[in-house]
């Protein structure tokens, strides 16, 4: 049944890129990045639906976490990337910015709409 399914979508995607003129890659990366989202997506849904918000945020910074670290790892273990200083530099003072400005909205226990 996997199998079928997976053969489904390539088909299906392929006849979309065509008829839209896209590139496949296009449609591929956008079914691949669909598919790995929509597992974390329907876990966080249901932990909101709960009530217990902390697992969704938890799932989230955990998804991220692991896709940082397994995919490009594991990919530049493959196929080593080069990455200038620079680059470096620039990356990190706006990752630490970031987890900055997450970590002030998460002081009081909660993440509003606007924060969010």
């Amino acid at each position: 049944m996997l199998f079928y399914g997976a053969d489904f979508i390539v088909k299906g995607g392929s006849q979309l890129a065509s008829r839209f003129g896209l590139s496949p890659i296009v449609i591929g990366l956008t079914v691949v990045a669909f598919g790995t989202s929509l597992p974390e997506l329907v876990v966080s849904i249901a932990a909101v639906i709960e009530g217990s918000s902390p697992i969704a945020i938890g799932n989230v910074v955990g998804s991220n976490i692991a896709n940082v670290g397994l995919v490009l790892g594991l990919s530049s273990l493959i196929f080593p990337l080069k990455i200038s200083l620079i680059q470096i530099k620039r990356d990190l003072i706006i990752y630490i910015f970031v987890c900055l400005i997450f970590s002030a909205f998460c002081m009081n226990g909660s993440i509003t709409r606007e924060e969010g």
